[in-house]
C-alpha cells in the first residue's frame, strides 16, 4: 500500500463541509468589503521568493520545496501567497488599472517543516492583499475584515496583537539600538539569532527559544524609534480601531516572519492551540510591489491557515454546521420501480432538488436504512403498485408521516416542501 505523504492530510468526504463552511465564510466576508478572487499557480521561480520572502526568513533558509524542471529551471512550490499575487499585478500590468485594488486567495501552500498541530508541510490558506491604499485606514479596514472573518466563524477567545516595525527611513536606526544591546548576550543566543544579528537583527524579536526570548524581553521597542510618518499613521491607525470599537493589544515584539513588512504588523492569536496560537497574521508592505520590479505601490494585507483555524474551532467546542442533507432518495421496489426511480430522481434534481436513487441493487427495507444514514429529508417509494395507480408514496423521514402524491405532483409537491 502507498501511504500519504508524511505532513499532507486527505479531507475526506464526510469532513469536506467543515472546509466549505471556512471557505464560504471567507468568500462572504470578502464580498463584503468589495474583495475580488485572484487565483495564480501554486509553483512559481524560486527568485521570487528568493527576492519577495527575503533570504533571511526560515521559509527561504529552511523550509522551501524547490527543485530544478526539465529545462533545468528552478521552481518553488509556493510557501506563502503575497509573493505570487504581487508576480501577476506586475507582469499583468494592473497598477494600471482602478486602484487600489482588493483581491482575495483561497489556496494550498507549502513548507517543509517539522508536521505538529496546526502545521502541516501541505496547508491551505485564506489570504487577503489590498494595492494601492496608503492610509491607515486601509490598515484598520483589513483588520477589520480579519475581525470580521474569526466572528463569522464563531471563534472565541482571540486576541488581536499590534505593533509598527517601522520603515525603511527609521528602522535603520532601530536596529543599530537593538545590536547595540544584544551583542553582549550573542553567546547565550541560539545559532539562528547570531546569524540573523547582521543581516536581520529585526528578526531575532521572532525568535521562540526561551534563551533568546528572556533576553528580548528588555530589548528596544520599534515603536520608540518611529519616524515622524511612521508614528502618524500607527496614531492614526489606532484612533480609528478605537473608534471602531476594536481592542487590541500593543505588542512590542511582534515582527512577523517575513522581511517584507513595514509600519504596521498584526496578528489574532489564540490561547486554544498552545504554542502556535497565531490563526492569522498580516500587515502592511509598501516596498514589495517595487522590489519585485513593479511601480512604488502601497499594500497591505494578511493570511490565516484553514487547518490552524478547523483546530481552534473544534478546541474550543464550535460545532461547524452541517451542509443541507440530501433533499429526496427515491426507492424502487423492482425492476420496473427502479427505471421510474432512476427517471425521477433526474426530473428532482432538474428543478434543483438533491436527490438520489439506489445503485447496488439493495431490497426496499436497505434502501431505507441507507437513506436515513445519508440524512435524506424525504424517501419516495416506486413499485408496481405505485406505478399502476399513478400515486407515488412519499415518505417524510422527520417525522415518519407518509401521503400518497400522483406521479405528476411529486416535483412540485418537494419543491414546496424543501422551499
Amino acid at each position: 500500500m502507498i501511504n500519504i505523504p508524511k505532513g499532507t492530510k486527505d479531507v475526506l468526504p464526510a469532513e469536506a463541509y467543515k472546509w466549505h463552511f471556512i471557505e464560504n465564510t471567507a468568500r462572504k466576508i470578502a464580498s463584503l468589503y468589495d474583495l475580488k478572487e485572484i487565483r495564480t499557480p501554486v509553483f512559481e521561480h524560486t527568485e521570487l521568493f528568493l527576492r519577495g520572502v527575503g533570504d533571511t526568513t526560515d521559509i527561504v533558509n529552511k523550509e522551501m520545496y524547490t527543485f530544478l524542471d526539465k529545462g533545468e529551471r528552478s521552481i518553488t512550490l509556493k510557501p506563502e501567497g503575497t509573493a505570487g499575487v504581487v508576480r501577476s499585478f506586475i507582469e499583468n500590468g494592473l497598477a494600471s488599472g482602478v486602484l487600489p485594488l482588493k483581491m482575495y486567495y483561497l489556496t494550498p501552500v507549502f513548507r517543509y517543516e517539522r508536521p505538529q498541530a496546526g502545521r502541516l508541510r501541505e496547508h491551505h490558506q485564506f489570504g487577503v492583499e489590498i494595492f494601492g491604499g496608503k492610509g491607515a485606514d486601509t490598515d484598520a479596514e483589513v483588520i477589520l475584515l480579519a475581525r470580521d472573518y474569526i466572528r463569522a466563524l464563531g471563534v472565541e477567545g482571540v486576541e488581536l496583537n499590534l505593533n509598527s516595525i517601522g520603515c525603511k527611513h527609521c528602522r535603520p536606526k532601530f536596529n543599530e539600538a537593538l545590536k547595540e544591546y544584544l551583542r553582549p548576550h550573542l553567546a547565550q543566543m541560539c545559532p539562528t539569532c547570531n546569524a540573523r544579528f547582521e543581516k536581520n537583527p529585526l528578526r531575532i524579536l521572532d525568535c521562540k527559544e526561551e534563551a533568546c526570548s528572556k533576553i528580548n524581553e528588555n530589548a528596544p521597542k520599534t515603536t520608540d524609534f518611529l519616524c515622524d510618518e511612521c508614528r502618524e499613521h500607527f496614531e492614526q491607525l489606532k484612533s480609528i480601531l478605537d473608534a471602531c470599537g476594536v481592542r487590541y493589544t500593543l505588542n512590542p515584539k511582534l515582527v512577523r516572519g517575513l522581511d517584507y513588512y513595514s509600519k504596521t504588523v498584526f496578528e489574532f492569536v489564540s490561547t486554544s492551540i498552545g504554542s502556535q496560537g497565531t490563526v492569522l497574521g498580516g500587515g502592511r508592505y509598501d516596498t514589495l510591489i517595487e522590489n519585485l520590479g513593479g511601480p512604488s505601490t502601497p499594500a497591505v494585507g494578511f493570511g490565516s491557515g484553514i487547518e490552524r483555524m478547523l483546530l481552534v474551532l473544534e478546541n474550543t467546542g464550535r460545532e461547524i454546521p452541517r451542509e443541507n442533507a440530501l433533499g429526496a432518495y427515491v426507492a424502487g421496489m423492482d425492476e420496473g420501480g427502479r427505471a421510474a426511480a432512476f427517471m425521477l430522481a433526474n426530473d428532482l434534481r432538474q428543478a434543483g432538488i438533491s436527490a438520489d436513487c439506489d445503485h447496488a441493487m439493495r431490497s426496499v427495507k436497505a434502501q431505507f436504512k441507507y437513506a436515513g444514514k445519508v440524512g435524506a429529508r424525504y424517501v419516495i417509494v416506486i413499485g408496481s403498485n405505485e406505478l399502476e395507480s399513478g400515486l407515488y408514496t412519499v415518505k417524510d423521514m422527520q417525522n415518519s408521516t407518509s401521503e400518497s402524491v400522483k406521479a405528476e405532483d411529486v416535483v412540485p409537491f418537494l419543491a414546496q416542501k424543501l422551499q
